[in-house]
């Protein structure tokens, strides 16, 4: 019986994490959004894992600026809810619901542009560095996997955040 339970467990744990993983890289969405990087990342590796002291708010990672669209490029978002649908809604759900990771209304005022890019592109570091990023671990208590977004799939994404968040 325990052997069946404990079978059952790892096959479902399996599962979500493909889940949370899967689908395409393809970039279809050119924009007219820019974004900085920079050479070095906010908080530069230096072995640790512990969280910086004050939580920077662009976050760890390569995107220092993010210039925003006024009004949104619909195009961009439209590309960014495609992206959304392929790799987070299977742990996201646009409302500010908890599904396995934090619901996305609101994200926007809660986090900067570099920041929510930072993350969504840096996400191991973030989460090892990156206080604000391990207080949201410590309350979905699932790391969320790499899902390998190019800076053109996260900028898209933000877009479509704002977008959610009834931006115009």
């Amino acid at each position: 019986m325990r052997k069946t339970i404990w079978s059952a467990t790892v096959a479902l744990c399996s599962l979500f994490a493909v889940s949370c993983g899967s689908g395409s890289d393809n970039n279809s969405g050119s924009g007219s959004a820019t974004t900085t990087t920079t050479g070095t990342d906010a908080g530069s590796s230096t072995g640790t894992t512990e969280a910086t002291a004050g939580t920077n708010p662009k976050g760890v990672g390569p995107i220092s600026e993010v210039k925003l669209n006024n009004p949104l490029d619909q195009k961009l978002a439209a590309s960014g809810k495609s992206v959304y649908e392929v790799k987070c809604a299977s742990c996201h759900k646009l409302s500010g619901e908890k599904l396995v990771g934090p619901g996305w209304k609101g994200v926007t005022t809660r986090r900067t542009p570099e920041w929510i890019m930072n993350f969504v592109m840096n996400t191991e570091e973030m989460l090892n560095k990156d206080a604000e990023a391990q207080k949201m671990l410590e309350v979905c208590m699932v790391r969320m996997p790499n899902q390998s977004l190019t800076e053109t799939d996260a900028r898209s994404v933000l877009e479509f955040m704002f977008s959610n968040d009834g931006k115009k």
